[in-house]
This record gives structure tokens, sequence and C-alpha cells, in this order.
């Protein structure tokens, strides 16, 4: 999955904000998955690049439903 950036982010509707934050909360756990039995993650910055994203669709998404409220 991609990694977003606000202004793409923001263009996304609440569901496909959601939608995502799921597909990359998976990917988050599969790459933690990874790291706890040992082996070496492809990209060892893709976690924390993960963790950011996530956490940016769900600003994004509490300023949307703080709008529409």
């Amino acid at each position: 999955m991609a990694i977003y950036r606000v202004d793409d982010i923001r263009d996304l509707s609440i569901d496909e904000i959601e939608n995502s934050i799921q597909d990359l909360k998976s990917e988050l756990s599969k790459e933690r998955s990874l790291l706890a039995t040992g082996s070496a993650p492809e990209n060892p910055g893709r976690i924390r690049e993960l963790r950011r994203t996530i956490a940016r669709l769900k600003t994004i998404k509490a300023e949307k439903e703080k709008e529409n409220e």
C-alpha cells in the first residue's frame, strides 16, 4: 500500500480513509510479526512510516468529521 501525503488524504472521503487505515494497520501487523520472529525487515523505516501515515489519516478523518457536525 502506498504512503499517503496530506493533500492526497484530504481528497479522500471518510469511508475511503477508514478503509486505508484498516489496510495500513494490517500491513503494520505483518511487518511487526516479521520483526518479532527475528527476521530482518526489507525496509527498516517502513514500520515508522506506516505508523505516521496511520496517524495522519486519523487526524484528517477527525478534522473532516468535525467539519460535518
